[in-house]
């Protein structure tokens, strides 16, 4: 099998009160996908579970965030989450409340048999 890549979708999402990294992270990947309906598996003769969907989230703070909530998004397909040093945390005015922004990246890749792979 040769692995292709099909799809890659980038996303922002913030939580602006919370402090809470995951749903910042739930509202990026949300944004990248929920633009668009992709049908790229069906188009080329498989179905959708067989795509292989690397999500990449960036915040301030990567161990605040749950990443079974993050890949809990995805409506199928099998997902990986990493979650790195990005996004950005903006301070209120007071200092007492800190706003979060995340970045997200979806990339799909399909396995395609070596002759069709050419």
């Amino acid at each position: 099998m040769a692995r292709k890549r099909m799809v890659v979708e980038m996303g922002m999402g913030t939580d602006l009160q919370g402090q809470d990294y995951t749903k910042a992270a739930v509202r990026a990947l949300k944004d990248a996908l929920w633009h668009n309906s992709l049908t790229i598996a069906p188009a080329f003769g498989f179905d959708k579970e067989l795509m292989q969907i690397e999500v990449s989230i960036g915040v301030a703070q990567p161990d605040k965030v749950d990443k079974d909530a993050v890949k809990a998004v995805l409506p199928y397909g099998q997902a990986t989450v990493e979650v790195v040093e990005g996004g950005l945390d903006i301070s209120s005015d007071c200092g007492t409340k800190t706003t979060v922004i995340a970045n997200a990246a979806a990339v799909v890749y399909l396995d395609f048999a070596e002759e069709d792979a050419a």
